[in-house]
């Protein structure tokens, strides 16, 4: 119930008004389809202040603006639109939409018409959108036979930003791509292609990264240090590119999962999946990307953030951790006693991994100048962590994430200090309490688990801008 009226009043006022004269108890779904439609109604009219009659729901009326517009996953009913938009826009997000890439012409280029159709209607409802265009076109001949070079893409993208243009509310609007698979030979050389031709058309570059491929099913594999060095490897060749020909070139993880294919049943939805998650957004700042997008929230695959019944999932709490107490800013690690002497001929691959930042200016429980430290601890073993320097007579606050439950790493739920998370409500989430550690004390790791560590007063110089 609390939902529904915090969509309601979300809405134009307008719309409430026209939602008031209506005695029908609607759920959520129906609300937001009757919304839709008055909204679609009001703008048709231009925006009378006569009551308009909409059938409910259950009526066989037609509906107003059942046209459909392309995205890049196919057609997609207009008012399927309007609910997208409308959830992201109740939830804070900015919705980033794609355009089917595989809509060709005779001479295989793009045909844009129902992109311009999209984006006509778009513009008509005011939506702030931003654009790609097609997914993983790397893979296009092994997935559904067609092939578009570099070449080809880089003009394809071109017209979109032409296209833009033409549509006044879009001129600004931004554009991202390539979205390419990951950066192996073929991936590699189609981004080499599209930068050298249209590097400047897009305003950041994206590209994805998934560990492994959907056939592993052990737990230990989501454990392996050389996987999690993959990223790194890959940011790598990515970043050589786009600084080839674009130098400074924002570049976005644009979708990273554990695995392809919609992850691994039982696998990529459990604690186990988070140590891949947070070394992914730990990896990502060090190398100064700092945006990753995420596959997916629910419903496709396996790689969720919440269950059937929308409760949080382990990589849920992760991120809700994260974003409450990590900021943008990131600092230097420096470790003493970690690395072992390397054998010729042999990498060693840490389990402890330990990254720092600037602790988030949004967090109102800490001062600016405070840092935040998270530690994934692969060993099977506790491993104890001494801070040393400036750090080492602070107040510290941990935050420790452990599997909750007899399921161990298969777990899919999380206790934060030795509570078991979960919603308060529908809408609201419980306090995140931190456990104090006095001054000089040894942060003690547990085996296999994801620590946060908030240092209180430090008043580091880095983080008081």
């Amino acid at each position: 119930m609390a939902l529904i009226d915090h969509y309601r009043c979300s809405l134009r006022e307008d719309v409430r008004r026209e939602l008031a004269c209506r005695d029908t108890a609607l759920s959520l779904d129906e609300l937001i389809d009757m919304s839709i439609r008055l909204d679609n109604l009001l703008a048709a009219r231009g925006r009378s202040e006569r009551v308009l009659f909409v059938p409910p729901p259950s009526t066989s009326a037609p509906i107003p603006m059942e046209n459909k517009v392309t995205t890049a996953s196919g057609l997609l009913p207009a008012r399927s639109l309007d609910k997208l938009y409308n959830f992201a826009e109740c939830a804070g997000l900015h919705l980033v939409l794609g355009f089917n890439a595989l809509q060709r012409n005779p001479d295989s280029s793009w045909n844009s018409s129902s992109a311009f159709s999209l984006l006509k209607y778009s513009a008509g409802k005011k939506y702030n959108i931003s654009w790609e265009l097609g997914n993983e076109p790397n893979g296009y001949r092994s997935m559904v036979g067609q092939t578009v070079n570099s070449t080809q893409l880089a003009k394809d993208y071109t017209m979109l930003r032409t296209l833009l243009q033409s549509v006044r509310y879009y001129s600004r609007a931004h554009l991202y791509g390539p979205n390419a698979g990951p950066p192996r030979k073929n991936a590699i050389l189609l981004l080499d292609g599209f930068m050298k031709n249209a590097g400047s058309v897009v305003d950041a570059v994206t590209w994805q990264h998934y560990y492994m491929d959907s056939r592993v099913t052990k737990v230990e594999d989501f454990l392996k240090t050389r996987l999690l060095d993959t990223l790194t490897e890959q940011i790598t060749k990515v970043l050589k590119v786009v600084n080839s020909h674009a130098p400074g070139k924002k570049v976005w993880l644009g979708g990273v999962g554990p695995a392809w294919a919609g992850g691994t049943n039982n696998l990529s939805d459990t604690y186990a999946a988070g140590f891949l998650w947070l070394n992914t957004l730990g990896v990502a700042a060090m190398h100064g990307i700092d945006v990753v997008l995420r596959h997916s929230f629910f419903d496709y695959g396996y790689t969720h953030l919440v269950d059937q019944h929308f409760n949080p999932l382990p990589d849920y709490w992760f991120s809700l951790v994260f974003k409450r107490l990590v900021g943008p800013r990131v600092l230097a690690v420096r470790v003493a006693g970690l690395q072992r002497k390397p054998q010729p001929g042999r990498v060693i691959r840490d389990k402890l991994r330990i990254y720092a930042h600037c602790t988030s200016f949004h967090n109102h429980n800490y001062v600016k100048g405070s840092i935040t430290i998270y530690i994934i601890n692969l060993h099977r073993s506790r491993k104890k962590i001494k801070l040393a320097g400036t750090l080492r007579n602070k107040t510290v606050h941990q935050y420790l994430l452990q599997p909750y439950g007899t399921d161990g790493l298969h777990a899919r739920s999380v206790q934060l200090n030795g509570e078991k998370l979960l919603m308060v409500d529908n809408e609201t989430f419980p306090e995140l309490k931190p456990q104090t550690l006095r001054a000089g004390r040894t942060i003690a790791m547990p085996p296999m688990t994801i620590g946060f560590y908030v240092i209180k007063n430090i008043n580091a110089y880095a983080c008081r801008r």
